[in-house]
């Protein structure tokens, strides 16, 4: 069955008078070729389950339906509710809107217990904290399939970074240890209404196998100590977590080392002495 068509993006802002609000960290993606793209990034999502999360005037929802997708998408600007609901009657028990804040809500109960994808042209002033929130707990692999994430382009690069490099991180660390991560799209700001002041791009994580005998907790705790000082050595940054300095010893990992030369696998191995 072909989909149905829909008159373009920019129309349904300006019939529903839309704007996108900085104070929601905003930008609407319009390019429909480009939202096909992404779409298709993590491959076929016919019949699959998707959380979006801050789909506005419904721009990236719009290309996941026509993919077959059975998309949840969160919203908490509802200006964007009358546009998303059209979507839902183009598209008839392929779309599910709930009205709320997605960093205080389950995301695993709002999917049923099913595996998902997670799509999102994710709100700027959010974008972080939810990645991570994905990234933790000590039940792995995750409910979720994969993420394919909008973000900044230095927040991107911060996630594929290698020790060693300047944007490498806490961020990298934790995508890392556990999980395939990679840049699968840059995106020019012109793409964007309004046009933000940086560029984007698209990462893609799946979960890899999660090394025994460590706790996501630890691990947590470690890069938050190490990098939280990165400019300061790991006998000074470490020092607050009991028997880090000691397990650097054992592993014999320099303590006048800084955060940003230790590899996500010494990472790992502290975090094991540790746990």
């Amino acid at each position: 069955m072909n989909p149905p068509s829909l008159p373009p993006i920019r129309d349904v802002i300006q019939r529903h008078g839309l704007s996108a609000s900085k104070a929601l960290g905003q930008n609407f993606l319009l390019d429909e070729q480009l939202l096909a793209r992404i779409a298709a990034v993590p491959g076929d999502l016919a019949g699959q389950r998707v959380l979006e999360v801050g789909p506005g005037p419904g721009g990236l929802t719009r290309a996941l339906l026509r993919a077959g997708a059975r998309v949840t998408a969160i919203e908490m600007d509802r200006r964007c509710l009358p546009a998303l609901a059209e979507l839902g009657d183009a598209f008839p028990g392929q779309l599910t809107v709930i009205e709320g804040d997605a960093l205080k809500l389950d995301h695993g109960a709002l999917m049923d217990g099913e595996p998902f994808h997670v799509l999102s042209n994710l709100p700027y002033n959010v974008g972080t904290a939810l990645f991570v929130k994905w990234l933790g707990g000590e039940n792995w692999p995750p409910q979720w399939n994969s993420l394919t994430l909008m973000f900044q382009r230095e927040v991107a690069d911060r996630i594929v970074a290698a020790a060693g490099d300047d944007a490498y991180g806490r961020l990298a660390v934790l995508a890392q240890w556990r999980a395939e991560a990679r840049l699968a799209m840059k995106v020019h700001r012109s793409a964007f209404t309004p046009p933000p002041k940086v560029m984007s791009a698209i990462v893609h994580v799946t979960p890899s196998a999660m090394p025994e005998g460590v706790s996501a907790r630890m691990l947590e705790r470690l890069t938050e100590a190490a990098f939280g000082q990165r400019r300061k050595m790991l006998r000074q940054s470490l020092k607050g977590v009991p028997g880090a300095l000691e397990a650097l010893a054992a592993l014999g990992i320099d303590e006048t080392r800084r955060a940003e030369t230790v590899s996500v696998a010494e990472f790992v191995s502290l975090a094991r002495a540790l746990s």
